[in-house]
C-alpha cells in the first residue's frame, strides 16, 4: 500500500508535464532564473557591456553566460553591438518595458504603498495629484489612531504654505506653476504675511535637495507634515505624498523616523513608475 502512495514531500518535488516543479514554495525553472540575472546586470549598468563584464556582474563565469545570451539574442531581449561586441538589451526588451509601463496607475501603484507606510508610521498620509487649480488631494490613509487634521479629498494646497504645494512648486517646470504663485504672493502680500521670494527660493532649494518638503506647525497650527516627491520613468513629477499629524508625535527631523520612511515610500513608488534614480 505504501509503494501505491507519494507522500506529501515526494509531490512537492515531481514536476508536472511542463518541467516545472510544484509545490507550497512555488518553485520556478531554475535555468530561467540564472539567465534572468544577466538581464537585471544589464538594467543595473544601464549601458551596453562586454562579456566578461557582464558575465561578472551576474555572478556566473563568461562560458556559462555566453549560451544564454545566445537564446535572448533570438528572443530580441539581447542585441550585440557586431563593431564593439559589447551585448545591450535588444528591441523585444524595449517593448516589454513600454507596455509595462503604459499599463502602469501611478494611482494604484502608490495605494497599497502609502496604506502600508501610515500603518508602519501611525500618522495620516495622502496622495496629491496636480490639478487644473493646483496641487490636489486625491487620496488620504488614516492610520489605526485618531489624527484630527482638517483635509480631506478634494482639497487643493497652497502653493507657498503648505509642504505638499512647496513640494510641487520645487520640482514642476516653472510654466506650470509660475502663474499661480504669482497670485498667492500677491494674496499673501495683502494679508501682510507668508514668506519673501528670496525665503522661498532658499526653501525651494532645501526641498530639491532633501527630496523632501516640511512643514513645522504651519499652515495649520499644532500640526507637522512632510511631503515627498515621487517621479515616473520620464523624471517628471507623478504625484506628491505627504505624511501629517499633531506635532506631539510627529518628528520633524530630516533624518527622523518619518522623513527616513517616507522618503523610502516616495522612492519605491517611483521606481515601480520606471524611474531609476534611486
Amino acid at each position: 500500500m505504501g509503494d501505491n502512495k507519494l507522500d506529501n514531500e515526494t509531490l512537492a518535488e515531481r514536476p508536472d508535464e511542463r518541467g516545472v516543479k510544484q509545490g507550497g514554495d512555488r518553485r520556478g525553472i531554475q535555468s530561467i532564473e540564472v539567465g534572468g540575472a544577466l538581464l537585471q546586470a544589464l538594467v543595473r549598468q544601464g549601458a551596453p557591456m562586454i562579456l566578461k563584464d557582464l558575465a561578472r556582474e551576474a555572478g556566473m563565469p563568461p562560458a556559462k553566460a555566453h549560451p544564454y545570451l545566445v537564446s535572448f539574442g533570438k528572443l530580441g531581449l539581447i542585441e550585440q553591438d557586431p563593431l564593439t561586441g559589447r551585448y545591450g538589451l535588444g528591441a523585444f526588451a524595449l517593448q516589454m518595458g513600454l507596455t509595462a509601463l503604459h499599463g502602469l496607475n501611478p494611482l494604484r501603484v502608490a495605494a497599497p504603498e502609502v496604506a502600508k507606510l501610515s500603518d508602519e508610521i501611525q500618522q495620516n498620509v495622502a496622495i496629491a495629484v496636480w490639478g487644473n487649480q493646483g496641487p490636489t488631494i486625491v487620496s488620504i490613509e488614516e492610520c489605526s489612531r485618531q489624527v484630527h487634521v482638517n483635509m480631506r479629498v478634494g482639497t487643493v494646497m497652497d502653493l507657498l504654505t503648505s509642504a505638499t504645494g512647496r513640494t510641487f512648486a520645487a520640482f514642476l517646470p516653472a510654466r506650470m506653476t509660475a502663474a499661480l504663485i504669482e497670485e498667492e504672493f500677491a494674496s499673501l502680500e495683502a494679508d501682510r504675511g507668508g514668506v519673501s521670494r528670496v525665503e522661498l527660493e532658499a526653501e525651494l532649494d532645501e526641498i530639491r535637495r532633501e527630496r523632501l518638503a516640511r512643514a513645522v506647525g504651519k499652515p495649520i497650527p499644532g500640526i507637522n507634515a512632510f511631503t515627498a516627491p515621487v517621479f515616473d520613468h520620464t523624471r517628471h513629477l507623478a504625484l506628491a505624498i505627504t505624511a501629517m499629524g499633531p506635532a506631539a508625535n510627529f518628528d520633524p527631523a530630516w533624518d527622523g523616523p518619518i522623513a527616513t520612511k517616507l522618503r523610502a515610500c516616495a522612492q519605491a513608488i517611483s521606481a515601480r513608475l520606471g524611474n531609476t534614480d534611486g
